[in-house]
């Protein structure tokens, strides 16, 4: 992958609630101990939206993730066996002062949340208000907190850019430029010049400024680079008819080439489309090139367009170039056990492992796996 050289932008959403934002508890805190950390936080007076950070960055009810809490409903996109988190918290009268707690909780066999591990956070939390000056939830609140984490840069500056727009905020002062680079008013080569921040802040707002449009303009003859760094961004968003059109050419022609780097970046852009057919469609086109043989492209397939891999035709293909692939067994396992830990697709991936026409390749694989008896043509379990 070709060296990026975009600036990074210093914008950064605050890691913890500072004191000032989030109002004082009940003074019978010792009798009235809430219960949730969405409880703890209403009884703080504080306002709250949720967002998963797990295979993307979506948002998700309230009521979703108190059931989530409750372990009533399972974590909807493990990643890692763990639930990622992000809880975006503000003082109703004053919105522009907000924070954000990173949290990640280990999930059970069904993928629901880890009664213990809850419990224990929500401890830590509460302990946390006891022990400041004012029965507050202040700037330690996450301080050495084993479930706390910080995402990485495009991580952080997607959630950034979905954040300030779910807050009616302003986009970051990167974004205007970005905007003039996107729509041609500065010369190609200027690319160089862009925030990381602004590409993020452009695409979480595609949808505005006739952003959509200028991207699509722009594609065919965009810097690799560019593409490359913007296509994670991407994968947070649903691209419309026109767009998904013009990133679909790009994959095909990128097939016939040798970028497999390019390959996997095309993949995760279109791996959030909504016609599940045409990404069905896009997966095969994939599956059918010596790309799939290359462990990045495998595993953005695994991990991106997952929802591909519930059409049984799919699955089968995939498994089958997973057990040829340049990842090896090692990596055969690992992204298998990572796709079985969703209680649909381990299902289908078990279903697939039994199918009588498998390979002696994908046989051996399964074997090495979870043992030679499991891939034997004779098993029927």
């Amino acid at each position: 992958m070709a060296d990026l050289h975009l600036c990074a932008s210093a914008d950064k959403m605050a890691a913890r609630p500072t004191a000032s934002r989030v109002n004082t508890m009940p003074a019978n805190t010792e009798t009235a101990l809430p219960d949730s950390i969405t409880e703890l936080l209403r009884t703080s007076g504080a306002a709250l939206r949720v967002f998963d950070m797990g295979r993307r960055i979506s948002k998700l009810s309230q009521d979703q993730f108190r059931r989530i809490e409750d372990s009533q409903l399972a974590y909807p996109t493990p990643f890692q066996h763990l639930a990622w988190l992000a809880l975006l918290i503000w003082n109703p009268k004053r919105k522009q002062e907000n924070a954000v707690w990173f949290l990640r909780l280990p999930l059970d066999e069904q993928g629901l949340i880890a009664p213990a591990a809850r419990d224990d956070l929500l401890n830590r939390l509460i302990q946390n208000v006891i022990n400041s000056k004012n029965g507050q939830l202040d700037e330690d609140a996450l301080k050495d907190n084993p479930y706390s984490f910080t995402p990485e840069q495009s991580r952080m500056a997607a959630f950034h850019a979905l954040a300030a727009r779910e807050m009616q905020s302003p986009a970051s002062p990167h974004y205007e430029r970005t905007q003039a680079w996107f729509s041609a008013q500065l010369p190609l080569d200027a690319w160089q010049t862009l925030a990381y921040q602004g590409l993020a802040d452009f695409i979480m707002r595609l949808d505005q400024d006739g952003n959509a449009q200028a991207l699509r303009h722009r594609l065919p003859e965009m810097p690799a680079a560019v593409l490359e760094t913007l296509c994670p961004l991407l994968e947070h968003v649903k691209p419309g008819p026109a767009l998904q059109a013009e990133l679909e050419q790009q994959l095909q022609q990128s097939l016939t080439g040798t970028d497999s780097n390019r390959v996997a970046a095309l993949c995760r852009a279109l791996s959030n489309i909504t016609d599940e057919a045409a990404k069905q469609h896009l997966v095969l086109d994939v599956l059918a090139t010596p790309h799939a043989l290359e462990p990045e492209v495998v595993t953005v397939i695994a991990t991106r367009c997952d929802s591909a891999l519930m059409a049984p035709k799919v699955l089968q293909v995939f498994l089958e170039r997973l057990a040829e692939g340049k990842a090896g067994q090692i990596g055969f396992s690992r992204i298998l056990a990572e796709l079985m830990f969703m209680p649909v697709h381990r299902a289908l991936i078990l279903q697939a492992f039994r199918n009588p026409e498998r390979s002696e390749c994908l046989s051996q694989a399964i074997g090495e796996m979870f043992g030679q008896s499991f891939a034997t043509p004779t098993d029927t379990h």
